[in-house]
């Protein structure tokens, strides 16, 4: 048979009686009587003998035998009646699980990835010790997402400072840094033409490699940064793992980066950074004036924000 010639698949529901009426089965089964059947309902009792009639009509037999003053489920009535009520209990179970299951609490948050990986998810746990049956969702992406169709309460955003719209967390600092084992051989920035140059692809394809290294260059007073060769990658976490392990130098960002510094698996072989005139600042959706756990949360970032020194130079 040609797809087009095929019946229509039966609906799920096409062999089941109206529901309406097996609740008046229900009902009229319970006490035995059209009449309480329908009190219990609000109905007449002419209405509910009709939909029993109803009933028994689409099932093709008798569900009550009509005695005098009085009714009795025939054998099929039982059959039915046990269903319904087996039914109907399942639907109360649900029913009552479903409101007493308590709500969904839960922070969705946007942010980059590199703002994820040095620094937030190390100091999420806190975040969540405190507040154990709040759920967090972390979108990191370079994607600029729309919070209200994506559903987030707040994003991380990096931007220029002249262009934040929200409570800031704080400014970003850059300097170069490099692996120990790289940095005896950094005594000066003519040095850095030895080295590898490690970098992520650029959004915008018109900047340069070292387009993150020219706060610093200006303040060395350099006009470029010339080096033995580039490896770029897409994330800026694995720029900063090549770093570690030696393989070249990189843009470190302040202060993200500041506790690879303080526990010496990065150094900064020139010494302090300069401000890159960009910063992290929070902006928060519409739908989080409605969720306390996401006013909380914005309240944690905002004092984990205050304790991180603004400065990346390693402890002396």
């Amino acid at each position: 048979m040609h797809p087009e010639n095929a019946k229509p698949a039966a609906s799920h529901h096409a062999d089941l009686p109206p529901l309406e009426l097996l609740r008046s089965f229900d009902a009229a089964a319970r006490t035995l009587s059209f009449t309480r059947a329908a009190e219990e309902l609000h109905l007449t009792q002419s209405a509910v003998s009709r939909q029993i009639q109803q009933l028994e009509a689409s099932l093709g037999t008798l569900l009550f035998e009509r005695r005098h003053r009085a009714l009795a489920l025939t054998a099929a009535g039982v059959v039915l009646q046990r269903a319904v009520l087996d039914s109907l209990e399942r639907l109360r179970d649900a029913t009552a699980r479903i409101r007493s299951a308590p709500a969904l609490r839960q922070v969705a948050i946007t942010c980059t990835p590199g703002f994820a990986s040095f620094w937030l998810i190390p100091r999420l746990v806190r975040f969540t010790a405190a507040h154990p049956s709040v759920d967090v969702r972390v979108s990191a992406t370079l994607d600029v997402l729309h919070l209200d169709r994506s559903r987030l309460d707040l994003a991380v955003r990096f931007a220029p400072i002249e262009r934040a719209t929200g409570p800031s967390l704080f400014e970003e600092s850059v300097m170069p840094l490099c692996a120990p084992q790289l940095a005896a051989s950094l005594q000066k920035t003519a040095d850095l033409a030895s080295q590898t140059l490690l970098t992520i692809d650029q959004p915008d394809h018109h900047q340069t490699p070292t387009a993150d290294w020219e706060p610093w260059l200006q303040v060395m007073g350099l006009s470029d940064v010339r080096m033995k060769n580039t490896v770029r990658y897409t994330q800026y976490a694995d720029a900063v793992a090549a770093a570690v392990a030696g393989q070249g130098v990189v843009i470190g960002r302040m202060p993200l980066l500041r506790e690879l510094l303080q526990s010496g698996r990065l150094v900064a072989p020139f010494g302090e950074g300069a401000a890159s005139r960009r910063a992290y600042f929070i902006d928060v959706a519409r739908r989080a004036a409605g969720n306390p756990d996401a006013q909380d949360f914005i309240r944690w970032l905002r004092a984990e924000a205050a304790e991180t020194p603004a400065s990346g130079s390693s402890p002396s």
